[in-house]
């Protein structure tokens, strides 16, 4: 890898996993002579965002898309893997000073907009406060400008600044989440699923919204979500979890036109067909199994209709050449 691209790394991912544990207590455990339990939320992710660019993880609930996000913003502890943020190691011993800048230029966005708002700040003084806490501003008066400025540039009153977060809507709510975000001017924004609490018409606003901020300041999102519809219309790149793997990662525009892994062909078949093309269609079938028991071999065999006896008992490694590739039996062999 040249230095050029590294330079237009902003984000590199490598072997990131993470295991909880789920066990008993001490003494249940030994008067029910149960073992203990771990639940492995992510395994061996890795993946690279390049600076300006939106990567998207998409899979059902329980994939392990969140645990992701929120090891890559340092808000989960990593049981494994790197995480490399503009050259600077998260995991690594950097000094104080090194990872304060690196947090102040990433945030995230989060899935409930009024859950992550403290109800008893008014909007200006939500804001305010990273622009407080990263000491990008110390005079009064030009942090009352600075909120000012952010509300407009989400659409928003700077008036609005003086009400409370209940007064506003589900879409209002996470435009003022957006303006927080953006008050520390990050370069990297994590977003955690954040139109799914939102309807069809405000989502839309709002994907807009990002996807003209994005394109104003040059940001790199990495996009959380299990709409595929979504995610069409705001990534580049698409990467597909599936019990706390990396089953596919391809281009968006590629994965539409030509899915791979029988798990993303699942996932495109329960997209409404708006156009009543009339295409057979084929349901989703059974449900994301249990991860503390997980199946062996590929966690998607006992859903899948090209499963055999090698898929029952052989983990798939992911095969792919530079940022794309597919971990699965029936592709490797050719039966896909």
């Amino acid at each position: 890898m040249g230095v050029d691209e590294l330079d237009r790394q902003t984000v590199r991912v490598s072997g990131l996993s993470r295991t909880f544990d789920v066990s008993k207590p001490w003494l249940n455990r030994v008067i029910e002579r149960s073992p203990k339990a771990f639940l492995k939320a992510a395994q061996d992710i890795t993946f690279s965002i390049s600076r300006g660019e939106t990567f998207a993880l998409v899979g059902e609930s329980g994939s392990g898309k969140s645990t992701v996000a929120k090891m890559v913003v340092g808000l989960l502890e990593a049981s494994a893997g790197e995480i490399t943020v503009d050259g600077v190691d998260m995991r690594g011993s950097q000094s104080g000073k090194a990872m304060r800048d690196l947090r102040r230029r990433m945030q995230m966005i989060f899935q409930d907009p009024y859950a992550s708002l403290n109800p008893r700040w008014r909007v200006d003084r939500i804001i305010a406060e990273p622009i407080r806490a990263f000491g990008l501003e110390n005079d009064k008066k030009a942090i009352s400008k600075r909120v000012g400025e952010l509300l407009e540039l989400v659409r928003l009153d700077p008036r609005d600044g003086a009400k409370y977060p209940h007064e506003f809507s589900g879409g209002q709510r996470q435009r003022i989440c957006i303006a927080r975000a953006l008050a520390s001017k990050p370069e990297f924004l994590v977003c955690d699923e954040p139109t799914s609490a939102l309807d069809v018409s405000v989502q839309a606003q709002i994907l807009n919204l990002m996807k003209d901020l994005q394109d104003e300041f040059g940001l790199t999102y990495l996009f959380i979500s299990h709409d595929l519809a979504v995610v069409r219309h705001m990534a580049k790149r698409i990467g597909v979890m599936y019990l706390g793997r990396l089953v596919e990662v391809a281009d968006g525009k590629e994965l539409f036109r030509n899915p791979r892994h029988p798990y993303t062909r699942m996932l495109l078949e329960a997209i409404p067909d708006l156009e009543m093309s009339g295409r057979p269609r084929k349901a989703v079938e059974g449900e994301i199994p249990n991860p503390i028991t997980p199946p062996p071999g590929c966690a998607f065999h006992p859903r899948c209709p090209l499963a055999n006896e090698r898929c029952k008992r052989e983990l798939p490694l992911f095969m792919g050449a530079g940022e794309t590739g597919v971990a699965c039996h029936a592709v490797e062999e050719g039966r896909a």
